[in-house]
């Protein structure tokens, strides 16, 4: 298993069409035009007791209506603090398999076991553990389940899933219901419903459930957070964010993903498959969750081009992908409305030649900041209209953790070891995290709403309100203290 970062244009139906495990893992057999519709995507939510998506082409329904809640909330709530933080690792595949370098390299971190159904993949990061000097781990590997013993056991505090999307969800699930924390790759979940589950089974449950690889570690990322927190950029009032990344030689790749899993996506959806990168950290600026919220998404999507012309080019007449239609958007455009008023730019694009960008920006009533490259101009630091130097503010408002750790390890530009080191850190001194389930739903809540509005022409869809009422209430988050 793995989950990595790194046309002949159909139409999607409203079919609940779920891919089997076996052909998105184990075959390269493509599925033409396969598709998650509405009905799979939202459909299920309402016999839960949580509110559908609306329908195609209708507003978007009263932002703050919430279902009932079935446990406390997990706001606010600190882990159970602990001296030595266990982990077991299902998925070892691209990124699983480089993260348990990050997980080894955290004083006071135990990596007690390992899960993938590829046994070259569990033994090599077995071999990982004991050269770091740690015991042996225990090896799960009979099978696409086996991860479900993993999570029986008795010696395990926290979960941490890196495999193909579609397994998200139920993993995170089994993984509460045995009572451990658990930490997922991107996105948390494909379908609206999965979303409330995760919600309802962590209150349920007392057990956190976040959002990994979400970007909001990143140096400037935490440095524009602390300036927008002190005012340096007046009142807030908009931002924008992306996946915007060339994958088309990855997604075509024999070798670099276990099977075709990830293109297959692009049979069966047309949104934004990839959302967290870019909401992540806008969200955090903006404080969505913790005082405001994001109310509504409509979304837009260009014709699906891009992979069929790659597959023209660079693909023998008889591989397998020639089996598949592409429906997916090469670029889909997102606005999403908060509860006061600010708009947040979504743009997700893998599929045509781009320089890879998050877009990362902030603007309000004193300037803006811009990323990719990194530029700010802000008054009254500047009046001459020309943008200036953001690594000025470095020394003011970089976050404690890049002061503690400058020079951090692992990939993503050092974020993913500060997003490992400060959860562990949280876990081992009893701390409240700082995201948590609600976060993770909001930041993936566009992968079906953003379909759900293009196959709607653009009509606005409800970003349901997960928090049902916290948001209104001020708590901390990413901009966190330093641990006395």
């Amino acid at each position: 298993m793995n989950d990595a970062e790194p046309g002949n244009q159909g139409s999607a139906d409203d079919s609940p069409t779920t891919p089997s495990r076996r052909s998105v893992l184990r075959t390269t057999a493509g599925v033409a035009g396969t598709g998650l519709g509405l009905g799979a995507l939202g459909g299920t939510a309402a016999a839960a007791g949580h509110p559908a998506s609306p329908a195609p082409g209708t507003a978007a329904a009263a932002p703050d209506s919430a279902p009932r809640r079935q446990g406390r909330t997990m706001a606010g709530v600190p882990f159970d603090r602990r001296g030595t933080v266990r982990v077991g690792i299902v998925g070892l595949g691209n990124r699983g398999g480089s993260m348990i370098d990050l997980f080894l390299a955290v004083p006071d971190v135990r990596v007690v076991a390992v899960c993938d159904p590829v046994r070259a993949k569990a033994e090599a990061a077995s071999a990982k553990v004991v050269r770091a000097g740690r015991p042996a781990p225990a090896v799960y590997t009979s099978g696409e389940d086996d991860y479900e013993n993993l999570c029986e056991r008795g010696d395990i505090d926290f979960v941490y899933v890196a495999t193909p999307w579609e397994f998200h969800f139920e993993m995170a699930r089994t993984a509460m219901l045995n009572g451990k924390h658990v930490g997922v790759e991107c996105p948390v979940a494909m379908r609206l419903d999965e979303l409330w589950e995760l919600v309802d089974l962590s209150e349920r449950t007392r057990r956190h459930c976040m959002q990994l690889e979400n970007c909001c570690y990143g140096r400037n990322e935490m440095r524009v957070l602390r300036m927008a927190h002190a005012g340096k950029f007046g009142q807030l009032l908009h931002g924008a964010g992306a996946y915007n990344h060339d994958l088309r030689g990855l997604m075509f790749s024999p070798t670099y993903y276990e099977g075709p899993w990830r293109r297959l996506w692009h049979t069966r959806l047309r949104g934004d498959l990839y959302p967290n990168h870019g909401f992540g950290p806008v969200a955090n600026y903006m404080d969505i969750n913790r005082g405001d919220r994001a109310v509504s998404i409509s979304s837009f999507g260009t014709p699906a081009l891009g992979l069929a012309e790659y597959r023209e080019a660079n693909m023998a007449p008889g591989d397998p992908s020639w089996k598949e239609t592409y429906i997916e958007s090469d670029r889909t455009i997102s606005m999403v409305q908060t509860a006061r008023g600010r708009v947040i730019r979504l743009e997700h694009d893998v599929s045509t030649p781009h320089p890879y960008s998050r877009i990362n920006s902030l603007g309000g009533t004193k300037g803006v900041f811009e990323d990719y490259p990194e530029r700010i101009y802000i008054e009254p630091d500047h009046q001459d209209d020309r943008w200036a130097d953001f690594s000025a503010y470095a020394a003011e408002f970089d976050h404690w953790l890049w002061k503690e750790h400058a020079n951090p390890p692992g990939g993503h530009g050092g974020m993913d070891y500060i997003m490992v080191f400060r959860l562990m850190q949280c876990m081992r001194l009893g701390l409240v995290p700082d995201f948590d389930v609600y976060d993770a739903a909001t930041w993936t809540a566009p992968v079906p709403l953003s379909h759900a509005s293009i196959k709607a022409k653009g009509a606005p869809q409800q970003i349901p309100d997960f928090t049902r009422g916290e948001w209104r209430k001020a708590r901390s988050g990413m901009d966190s203290a330093k641990p006395a």
